[in-house]
């Protein structure tokens, strides 16, 4: 089956896949050849990508996944391949947005600092594992 992650600015992946493992809105998804269609938003996040044992890591930033006939699209905002991403200026992301959420005197607007923390872990997550 065939893997295409989109972004605005570029394509970040275009291969053919054994194994593809996301995450949906709704939880987990796992998709293997033959699937049955689906459409499914994306959450903040981690795709896994499987060929021939190898397996590569992309933080997806929300978006929508589209699989039919073995063909898997993923459209997102943005996106990271794993081994892209800046450890150290994630690191920090996170301890900025942990900071602005647990200070009670600023005024924050919560949600953005909660999404800036998902976003953070999902890149520390992808390059944990690649």
């Amino acid at each position: 089956m065939h893997l295409k992650i989109i972004t605005h600015e570029r394509v970040v992946f275009d291969e053919d896949v054994s194994e593809i493992y996301t995450k949906t809105t709704d939880g987990e998804i796992g998709i293997l050849k033959n699937h049955v269609p689906v459409m499914a938003a994306l959450d903040i996040g981690v795709t896994k990508a499987v060929k021939d044992n190898e397996v590569k890591f992309f933080t997806t930033m929300g978006g929508v996944l589209q699989f039919k006939d073995d063909e898997a699209l993923i459209l997102t905002t943005t996106a990271e391949c794993g081994d892209e991403i800046d450890v150290t200026r994630a690191q920090e992301a996170l301890k900025r947005a942990q900071a602005r959420l647990a200070d009670n005197e600023a005024e924050i607007d919560a949600k953005r600092a909660e999404a800036a923390i998902a976003r953070a872990m999902a890149r520390l997550k992808a390059t944990l594992n690649n």
